[in-house]
């Protein structure tokens, strides 16, 4: 099966743009770019001289939530929990992004379902569930008694306590299909009865949790906010930090030393604070009072880890946020420091770099063939890349989806 895109300018970060390129794909593959004539019996799509890049990763996203919100995980079936994902999909593939990395709520089911072509949905690295202490973020054991965590056979759940309870929680989400550990390492927002800058988890419990992981090649994320959290995190040997909303330029340089990779989320905070929450969630009030606080110092923080050199990842947290403004999250990486290709490098080669990818993230002959045409280059204005409208193609794995 071949297809065939012509006349394009083929972008990939930190190298010149080619212009008038024709480049043909064989089955998921791009084999062969060339400024010459290339003759197929496939399917040929006219690029009309628009701009050719790698399809976005996610490397942070729930791409089963719709908010988060208890009240609707009480009030709806659990069927609706799984059905959510194909329009969530939908909105993520048409926005430019051909992979996610879900950090909590994707269960084996969706993965399968994505490779079987059942609907147009991205490729994803699977967390399941986040490991979560007892009184701590994403504990969803309200004072009322009721626990608001979905449940169901095949998705084991979150909460533990002490080394062999976290021992044992890491390799039932193993068991579960997970492809890296997601661990909540400091309050939240979102989660009433917890805070954003204490620490969660002890010393001993994060490094059995890391300890186990990597005896079956598996990286460990931690959401954390908290400036002790992070520092914890490095110790114990987590590969990633989401957020790092109180990081400082002691703690970036231990991220650069011991190459801990930064999924900042820039985007999800500033769209909460504009767009608030539900009239009828009780708990808006004392959520927005914490993003006051969120918003005010992040992007200042993160701008002291970009300069300090961490290596920084492009994550949205989608899920918490509505699905389908994925590449703003660009715009906010620009605003802290990098130039524009430095952001589309974070959301691409530099995201497949981290999940473990050679052969992804770059318009290049023998890449996977994940690929989005643009109506215009980004290199000039990044910000074109978050109007969907802007995105005329996405290709994954050489079939065309949008």
């Amino acid at each position: 099966m071949q297809t065939l895109i012509e006349n394009v300018n083929i972008v990939n970060p930190f190298e010149e743009v080619k212009t008038h390129q024709n480049v043909l794909i064989e089955d998921n593959l791009i084999k062969e770019i060339t400024s010459s004539k290339i003759n197929t019996e496939g399917n040929v799509i006219d690029g009309e001289d628009n701009y050719l890049l790698s399809g976005f990763i996610d490397c942070h996203t729930h791409i089963f939530a719709k908010g988060f919100h208890k009240e609707e995980n009480m009030a709806n079936p659990l069927g609706i929990h799984f059905y959510n994902a194909v329009p969530h999909s939908l909105q993520t593939i048409n926005a430019g992004v051909t992979s996610i990395r879900d950090c909590g709520s994707a269960d084996l089911s969706f993965k399968l379902a994505q490779e079987r072509k059942l609907f147009k949905a991205p490729k994803i690295h699977l967390s399941i569930t986040p490991l979560v202490m007892t009184g701590g973020h994403f504990d969803l054991l309200l004072p009322s008694g009721f626990d608001m965590e979905i449940m169901y056979p095949g998705f084991p759940k979150g909460r533990c306590d002490g080394v062999e309870e976290v021992l044992k929680k890491t390799r039932e989400i193993k068991r579960a299909g997970a492809d890296f550990i997601k661990v909540m390492c400091s309050g939240g927002v979102l989660t009433t009865n917890t805070s954003p800058e204490f620490a969660q988890f002890n010393k001993k419990e994060l490094k059995t949790i890391v300890n186990e992981a990597n005896a079956n090649n598996m990286k460990v994320s931690a959401h954390c906010h908290s400036l002790k959290g992070m520092n914890n995190c490095i110790d114990a040997g987590f590969s990633s930090i989401e957020h790092g909303t109180f990081i400082d330029k002691k703690t970036s340089k231990r991220m650069v030393e011991n190459k801990v990779s930064l999924v900042p989320t820039l985007l999800v905070h500033q769209f909460l604070y504009e767009h608030g929450f539900p009239a009828w969630d009780n708990y808006a009030v004392e959520k927005t009072e914490k993003l006051k606080e969120i918003v005010k110092v992040h992007k200042e923080n993160i701008s002291v880890a970009y300069e300090e050199g961490v290596n920084i990842l492009m994550g949205t947290d989608s899920g918490v946020i509505p699905h389908g403004h994925n590449l703003e999250e660009l715009t906010h990486l620009v605003d802290i420091g990098m130039s524009p290709e430095e952001a589309i490098a974070s959301g691409t080669v530099k995201a497949a770099e981290y999940l473990g990818y050679n052969n992804l993230g770059l318009v290049k002959e023998n890449y996977v063939a994940d690929l989005i045409l643009i109506n215009s280059n980004p290199l000039d204005d990044v910000s074109v890349l978050s109007y969907n409208d802007n995105i005329l193609h996405v290709l994954q794995d050489g079939d065309v989806l949008k």
